[in-house]
């Protein structure tokens, strides 16, 4: 036991000395700061560009269709004048304003043009040439106002006061969202959203990070021969535990960093926003309570020692990084799909497809406590969850210390999986 915490001591500290760590522990909430007051940043400036209203209408409709869309569009992002020229012509002569108007986007007079032609007039279709034409929001926006244009057309046409119908069809909804739980209200519902993000995108970041820190370190120690030294006078079993100890505790250490970080920023968000211009910003805070951070502390270790027995195990296995690299792609594919399933499960965690997926010993790490920050995921389910992620960390732990009192002292080729399966099944 002794050299065991001997091995994961050595381990430990150095790593925590080196200046690549400091930098990564401070950089790392900077970076996670910077995506979650991003999208928040650009909800509270409004996510269309000027170029949605810096526009030609082509309005072929010989109705007011064309100048109620341009007062739609009008102010742009800071509510001034609408920069959107109407243009009225017979349908005849559309073909030409059209190929016209082509050559003034092209020649960036224009940022585009828009073509409303009969069928526009029944709400059917409409058409957008420009340069901002692959631009998500101002396309939307353009819909949504030529639709608000079209339904005003219609009210006013069925005898409707026109400035009352515009009063009237003109709401700026704000949907606010609260989880509730078997135990009452949970705070923000997209706040718990944001943590699951956060949660998941941590979790896999460090799992893929320090898993590859011992795959590298065990090949480094095979070629320079220092695992020839150290094993005379460390069981091999002890030598894999105490890397997997040591670089796990690095991890948890730059984890517990990361959250001090987040936590003074919730403490201190109402002067950090205002300094950054944003005093009004919607940030509801989630509930997550004690037992939610030890949850998710508990499935990081656990997903940790899974992977890195796994990591640890290719490494003594290969002699060279290439190797390593190559014999791992595996292991990478497995957590890569685990982080390909965070979005999905966080659209819809109560799906059958997406429980079972969050069930399986690989993905649970990260995928489990994404739909436990979302929703209400019985005790029962997660006590589940964990033993069966215990289980599989005690058959990876036992099948990759088999492999590596063997292949950490063997060099040359690779070995092929019939000969590996002969070191798991000889190995004493």
């Amino acid at each position: 036991m002794a050299k065991l915490w001997a091995v994961a001591k050595r381990e430990y500290l150095e790593r925590v000395r080196s200046r690549w760590f400091v930098i990564a522990t401070l950089l790392g909430p900077l970076m996670m700061t910077v995506l979650f007051l991003l999208p928040i940043y650009l909800r509270t400036r409004g996510m269309e560009s000027a170029k949605a209203s810096n526009i030609v209408i082509l309005d072929a409709t010989r109705t007011e269709l064309g100048a109620a869309v341009a007062q739609s569009l009008g102010g742009g992002l800071q509510g001034d004048t609408s920069l959107a020229h109407v243009i009225r012509l017979a349908p005849s002569e559309l073909a030409q304003a059209e190929s016209s108007a082509t050559r003034d986007v092209m020649a960036k007079r224009l940022d585009g043009y828009l073509v409303l032609d009969s069928l526009s007039s029944f709400g059917m279709s409409a058409r957008y040439a420009g340069r901002n034409a692959s631009t998500i929001p101002d396309m939307e926006r353009i819909k949504r106002q030529v639709e608000q244009a079209v339904l005003i057309n219609r009210l006013e046409r069925a005898g409707f006061d026109a400035d009352r119908v515009r009063s009237l069809s003109r709401v700026n909804l704000r949907l606010a969202t609260e989880r509730i739980t078997e135990t009452g209200r949970g705070g923000s519902g997209v706040g718990n959203i944001a943590v699951a993000f956060i949660a998941s995108f941590v979790l896999y970041t460090l799992i893929v990070l320090y898993g590859q820190t011992i795959l590298r370190g065990v090949v480094d120690e095979k070629n320079n021969r220092v695992a020839e030294v150290v094993v005379a006078s460390v069981q091999p079993e002890s030598l894999l535990a105490g890397k997997v100890l040591g670089v796990g505790s690095v991890a948890l250490t730059q984890l517990a960093a990361w959250t001090a970080s987040l936590a003074l920023f919730v403490r201190f968000r109402t002067p950090i926003l205002a300094w950054l211009g944003m005093p009004n910003a919607p940030i509801g805070l989630p509930g997550v309570g004690f037992l939610d951070i030890v949850m998710l502390l508990v499935f990081f270790v656990l997903g940790f020692i899974l992977y890195a027995a796994l990591f640890a195990a290719i490494g003594a296995m290969v002699s060279n990084e290439q190797d390593a690299q190559q014999a791992a792609t595996p292991v990478t594919i497995l957590i890569v799909m685990s982080a390909v399933f965070i979005q999905p499960v966080m659209l819809n965690p109560t799906s059958t497809t997406n429980k079972i997926i969050s069930w399986i010993p690989f993905s649970a790490p990260i995928l489990m406590p994404v739909r436990t920050s979302i929703v209400a995921v019985p005790w029962y389910e997660v006590a589940l969850v964990m033993l069966g992620l215990i289980a599989a960390c005690v058959v990876c732990l036992w099948i990759a210390a088999r492999i590596y009192r063997v292949g950490i002292l063997m060099y040359g080729k690779r070995p092929t999986l019939m000969e590996v399966a002969r070191w798991i099944k000889y190995a004493r």
